[in-house]
This record gives structure tokens, C-alpha cells and sequence, in this order.
């Protein structure tokens, strides 16, 4: 059974007009600051680290401080048993996107990354009938479960469900279904007793309409005497990056080309102010980075892709980001009668661990005049710097002048131009011009020679 423990009085430290002052905690938590982290001592032998957010003015950082109003960089759970031993310890990053569809048969989306209001209840060190559990809410419309189960020598991480409730209207407005819905999630795979699972890559899991991102993950269940393990059992994709990374080293410098991709499945993007949608984009991108010699090609996942952006007189926004992609930024940039893409703004983690970004605003790609849109089917090549490409397939973006919601009439790139069958056609009625002159040419010149034999 969990330990419940008795509340702690304590005092929290901060800088306020160039002086440190301590403050008293609440009676309900503890408080304790080093280093710009904050963390929360809960009952029931619950502990969350959170991380301070940046707050113009000490006057508001010394009400955060008070009132315990922090953002979670991860959540951590160190769960200790009725000796006020630990038994379960978990550390994670998390994050949910939820898509429902609307009373007008629309879709949107609900995307959990803020994990600042998280409570525990419900979790469980477990016992002989019942292994141990974590269970997240989020405020009353999100919960979050995982169940463990032992065999001889290994734990397993065995179900992982995510339920969340349509019947709130501030989250889910204009829900066409209304109530509780849950997805399951099957993970069991072996750890072997004693050691923490880790797995510091981006893990999705994605099933009906709820994406799961998780990353930076610490887990250690059924924790012997008390103790957490020093000895770690790592997930695959961190297996791989590991291995890629030692062999990198050893290798003699040259380019290594990427493994050839399928072609990226096409999304639909939007970007909406105050008078309704104000940007359409659809594309499948490809994304080509390269990183001392070595060129990796990814594929944007639109369905684990998150979007927004904005609109102004004379530029637009788009920016897409997921798990891995912090932005992908779109500038785009009227210019008298005309709009194009002016700059492009990346930053993400690459499978090494290693973060790449660039930025470049002096392009020009994508032109097409205004209240039109910009179309091309084929295979496009948007080149930021040397070491970051966009490829784009089947291209249709409109960033200014959108009505009603719809492209307007689109102005096709070269590639796509109904003129380029006439390029052909040229070259085919130049050369039997070219011929016909040869021919001419030749009978004329046969015709003088046989003039030059004749008797006189």
C-alpha cells in the first residue's frame, strides 16, 4: 500500500528588489528552489520536478514561487510503499494530440503538452493480486494509466490507455459525440528485474484518433530493497543511435547518401484569425539534412504533425512541429502583386541526440500572383543552405486573400505547365524542317552537277 505522508512546513528562497527572502510553503505542499528548478513534495510519497517558467518581473516570479505556479519540463514519480521504501520510479516527457470531429463535420484537434496540473491518484505500488500503476489525470477531461506486470526475472510495461472526456465544451467545442472514449495501447515487452528501462528517443504511440509522444523516459518498477538501479536497459532506437554514433567516428570522411524514401504522404494545413481561415497549405515534405557528410532523409508524418501560424498585411506564417521538430517555419511575403516564400525556419533533435537548426530569410520560392494560388505537382526542391533541403510533392499553398475558406484558381509551376508538351512537338517539327532544308538542299545541288556535264 502507498505511503501516506504528513504535509511538511517549509521556506522557499527568492531574489526580490535585489535582495533573498524566504518565504513560508503552503501547508499542503513543500517547496524548495535551487538552481531555477522548483520541486513539489506531494502526499502519498509522490514527488514532480518542475521547472520555473520565465516571468518578466520579480514581483510575478515571487508569485509563482508562492503559489506553486511552475510548468513541468517532465514529470517524476518516485512511489515508496508502506516502510516508506521506493517501489516504482518514472521520469518522462509526454505528448497528446486528440482529434474529434465537430457538429459541422469538421475535424479539429486537442493537443496535452502542458503537464503542470497532473495529479496521482490512483497510483499503486501493487501487491500479489495487483502489480504496480501509474495514473496521471489532467484536470478532469484527460487520464493517463499504465500497468506493470512481473514474470520471473523481468517487469514488463504491459498496457498504456489514455482516456479523455468530449462532454467538456471549453476543450472540445462543437463535438459531435459527446463522452468518456479510451484507447489501449498493448507495450509488454521484457525488462529485466532491477534495471531502469531507458529510452531517451521519441517513442509514438498512435491508435484511433489519440497520438502519444514520449521521450526522455526513466522507468523502473518492482524496485529492490528500497533502491533505485544504476544499470540501465535501453530501448532499441537508443541501442541504434548509439551504435551509429561510435561508428561514425571510425569511418573514413566521406558523404554517406541517404537510403532512398517512399515519397511523404501529403497533409492539409490552415492557419485561421479573426475572420476565418487566412492560409491554405497542401504538401508532402521531405526534409534532407546533412550532418558531417552524412544525409538523412525524413518524412513528415502529417497525422503526428501539429500546426499553426498567422497572418498579417504583408507576411504569413506557417509553422508545423511534432515530437522531433521543435518549428518547421513558412514566412511568406508579399511583394506589389504578388507573394512568395520568402524564409524558412527549422529546429529539431536528430536521432544522435543533437539538435539541428537553420534559418534563412533572402528566398524566393513559390511565386504566384495575388488572390491566386501557387500549384505544382511534381517533385519540388526548396534549398535553405547547403546542409538542409525541402523536398515538396503535390504543392498547393494560397497565404493571402483566402475566401471562404478555398484555394483560388491556381498558377502552375514549370513542371506542371500544360506548355511543356509543346517543347516536344518543337523540337520534332525542327528537325523535319532541318531534314526537309537537307533534302532541298541536296536535290538542287544534284541538279547543278548533271547541268555541268552537258555537251556545249
Amino acid at each position: 500500500m502507498t505511503h501516506a505522508e504528513a504535509p511538511n512546513l517549509g521556506f522557499c528562497s527568492a531574489v526580490v528588489g535585489g535582495q533573498r527572502r524566504s518565504f513560508p510553503s503552503s501547508p499542503e505542499l513543500f517547496l524548495w528552489c535551487c538552481d531555477s528548478r522548483c520541486h513539489r513534495q506531494l502526499l502519498f510519497g509522490i514527488m514532480v520536478c518542475c521547472r520555473l517558467s520565465p516571468v518578466p518581473g520579480s514581483g510575478l516570479v515571487l508569485l509563482c514561487l508562492v503559489l506553486g505556479a511552475v510548468s513541468c519540463y517532465s514529470l517524476e514519480l518516485n512511489l515508496t510503499d508502506s516502510e516508506k521504501n521506493i517501489c516504482l520510479y518514472a521520469k518522462w516527457q509526454m505528448k497528446f494530440r486528440i482529434r474529434y470531429e465537430t457538429t459541422s463535420k469538421n475535424y479539429k484537434f486537442v493537443t496535452i503538452s502542458d503537464l503542470s496540473n497532473a495529479t496521482y491518484n490512483g497510483s499503486i505500488c501493487g501487491d500479489d493480486q495487483n502489480g504496480p500503476k501509474i495514473a496521471v489525470q489532467f484536470g478532469s477531461v484527460f487520464s493517463w494509466v499504465v500497468n506493470f506486470t512481473k514474470e520471473v526475472s523481468t517487469y514488463s510495461i504491459d498496457i498504456i490507455s489514455f482516456s479523455y472526456d468530449t462532454s467538456d465544451n471549453t476543450t472540445f467545442p462543437d463535438a459531435k459525440e459527446k463522452g468518456i472514449f479510451t484507447v489501449y495501447n498493448p507495450v509488454a515487452f521484457g525488462i529485466p528485474l532491477n534495471d531502469i528501462f531507458r529510452c531517451n528517443s521519441v517513442s509514438t504511440l498512435e491508435k484511433n484518433d489519440v497520438v502519444q509522444h514520449y521521450w526522455d523516459v526513466h522507468v523502473q518498477a518492482f524496485v529492490q530493497n528500497g533502491t533505485t538501479s544504476t544499470k540501465e536497459f535501453l530501448c532499441d532506437q537508443d541501442k541504434t543511435s548509439t551504435t551509429a554514433a561510435t561508428t561514425t567516428h571510425t569511418t573514413v570522411p566521406s558523404t554517406t547518401m541517404p537510403t532512398p524514401k517512399e515519397k511523404p504522404e501529403v497533409g492539409s494545413y490552415l492557419v485561421n484569425n479573426g475572420n476565418g481561415t487566412c492560409l491554405l497549405a497542401t504538401m508532402g515534405l521531405q526534409l534532407n539534412i546533412t550532418q558531417e557528410k552524412v544525409v538523412s532523409v525524413i518524412n513528415i508524418k502529417p497525422n503526428t504533425t501539429d500546426f499553426t501560424g498567422s497572418c498579417h498585411p504583408q507576411t504569413a506564417l506557417l509553422r508545423l512541429n511534432s515530437s522531433n521538430i521543435k518549428y518547421l517555419d513558412f514566412v511568406f511575403m508579399k511583394n506589389e502583386n504578388r507573394f512568395y516564400l520568402k524564409e524558412v525556419n527549422v529546429s529539431m533533435s536528430l536521432n544522435n541526440g543533437s539538435v539541428f537548426s537553420i534559418a534563412n530569410n533572402n528566398l524566393s520560392y513559390w511565386d504566384a500572383s495575388l488572390g491566386s494560388s501557387y500549384m505544382c505537382n511534381k517533385e519540388q526542391t526548396v534549398s535553405v543552405s547547403e546542409a538542409f533541403q525541402i523536398n515538396t510533392f503535390d504543392l498547393r499553398v494560397q497565404p493571402f486573400n483566402v475566401i471562404e475558406g478555398k484555394y483560388s484558381t491556381a498558377e502552375e509551376c514549370s513542371a506542371d505547365s500544360d506548355l511543356n508538351f509543346l517543347i516536344p512537338i518543337a523540337v520534332g517539327v525542327a528537325l523535319g524542317f532541318l531534314i526537309i532544308v537537307v533534302f532541298i538542299s541536296y536535290m538542287i545541288g544534284r541538279r547543278k552537277s548533271r547541268t555541268g556535264y552537258q555537251s556545249v
